[in-house]
């Protein structure tokens, strides 16, 4: 099983708090939403799509999962939020009360503890992808561990001086290799990479 990892950045490396302006404003956070602007349903939307599609679980911290948990379930008729629905779930947590993951079907607890060993072992043992959006301290986990296998980067045109980040400040070097890359109307540029060590 692949760990994918997909992300709306800015060109500051910037993720927080891409879809909304309550969604997470730790640190003062005031850009709530900052993607908005730049979504298109053909690029954007279709990297999405795709990844959706290749999915056969996702992967979520608990502040983006209780996000989503709180919006998606609601939403049933539409394909893909049926198919996010239908997806199982792994959510890491160590402060997720029992039996608060019953709020989104098909989802499942993984205490923090034990995250990186359970996750090595869908990584051999299953199959298809294990998507992952958003979970910033989650993604930070998964780049430090080497457990990412593809990251998928919508590089939005927009500086946000500041905010939260996906990537581990170990002073590591983790060449990467691209993949594939595409630009939207709006200056998207959809770029997917994969650990250079494995081309």
């Amino acid at each position: 099983m692949r760990i994918v990892v997909s992300e709306f950045i800015s060109l500051d490396g910037v993720v927080q708090a891409p879809g909304g302006p309550d969604e997470d404003t730790d640190g003062g956070f005031a850009h709530g939403g900052w993607t908005h602007p730049f979504f298109d349903p053909e690029v954007v939307g279709g990297a999405f799509d795709e990844a959706m599609r290749k999915a056969e679980g996702l992967l979520f911290g608990r502040r983006t999962w209780q996000a989503m948990a709180a919006a998606w379930p609601e939403r049933a008729g539409d394909p893909f939020a049926d198919r996010l629905n239908a997806l199982p779930k792994h959510v890491v947590s160590d402060s997720l009360a029992d039996g608060a993951t019953s709020a989104w079907q098909n989802s499942v607890r993984v205490p923090g503890g034990e995250a990186v060993a359970h996750l090595r072992k869908l990584r051999e043992s299953g199959e298809g992808d294990l998507l992952v959006m958003g979970s910033p301290t989650l993604v930070r986990t998964l780049l430090r561990e080497d457990l990412v296998d593809e990251l998928r980067l919508m590089h939005m045109p927009v500086l946000l001086g500041g905010g939260k980040t996906i990537f581990p400040e170990d002073g590591a070097h983790r060449p990467l290799q691209v993949v594939s890359t595409t630009t939207s109307p709006q200056g998207v540029q959809v770029t997917t990479y994969r650990p250079a060590d494995r081309s």
